[in-house]
């Protein structure tokens, strides 16, 4: 069982495989997960086994946590490539986030102004009319698809609303008029008898069908790297990564690819 959780409002700086030097922002609660999805490949653990107990910080918390980050590493003569939202769950869920974001982007502008400002997100909430504007104004809103069609991604994340639908997702991405950044974990593996992989040809083709419907930016693909909470997840190699990005490289997606 993964027990990777973010205590502080503020970390890092760390080295991230996608983002280079990134400094994360946690704007859920530091006890516990928050999230709209329990993705079965999540560092923080499945949602039941992090129930958090606290509040997420408000708005003057995070504020005041990232301006002070900041100063300090102004003075040691660092920047950040990137301010990154990610944490205990979905970033995007944080009742002030549009706020937040409003905030960051000062502050960055002030302090530190050749940074990025980047969200990891999983997708559920850009139903939300501040969420999505919120979105659309920072560098890079890094959106997750992992799969395509309803059967695999509610085995590989789980989705919690009732009403989700792949076909939803899709077309709440196809909104950002290809201004983000799409995110997919390539995975296999076994659970309770059933076969995880999203991999397979069928998958594959109905991936990068989406793909052509959001016209995304960027396509960001990557496998496992950290503990996950069910053990018999596997990375897929870099061979097979590698094929997936030239595929896409060939139908004129600009891709990064971490192994």
């Amino acid at each position: 069982m993964a027990t990777n959780l973010f205590h502080d409002i503020v970390y890092g700086p760390v080295h991230s495989r996608r983002l280079g030097v990134s400094l994360g922002i946690n704007i859920s609660p530091a006890d516990g997960k928050r999230c709209t999805f329990n993705c079965i490949y999540c560092e923080c653990g499945l949602n039941e086994e992090r129930l958090a107990r606290t509040k997420a910080p408000d708005r003057s918390e995070v504020r005041n946590a990232l301006e002070n980050k900041l100063i300090r590493m102004a003075k040691e003569g660092v920047a950040p490539d990137v301010i990154t939202f990610s944490g205990n769950g979905e970033p995007t869920m944080h009742p002030a986030f549009a706020d937040i974001i409003a905030d960051t982007l000062e502050l960055r502008d002030k302090l530190c102004p050749r940074a990025r400002v980047a969200v990891l997100s999983n997708s559920t909430m850009i139903w939300n009319e501040r969420v999505f504007n919120a979105l659309c104004r920072i560098d890079d809103n890094i959106m997750k698809l992992d799969a395509a069609n309803d059967s695999l991604i509610r085995c590989i994340d789980q989705p919690v609303p009732k009403d989700f639908t792949c076909e939803k997702l899709i077309e709440r991405l196809c909104r950002f008029d290809g201004r983000l950044i799409i995110q997919t974990i390539f995975l296999r593996g076994e659970r309770d008898g059933e076969i995880i992989d999203n991999t397979g040809e069928a998958d594959i083709s109905a991936w990068i069908e989406a793909l052509k419907r959001i016209r995304p930016r960027k396509v960001m693909i990557y496998t496992i790297d950290r503990d996950t909470p069910i053990k018999s997840l596997r990375k897929v190699g870099a061979t097979e990564l590698d094929a997936i990005a030239a595929t896409l490289l060939e139908l004129g997606f600009d891709v990064s690819v971490s192994y």
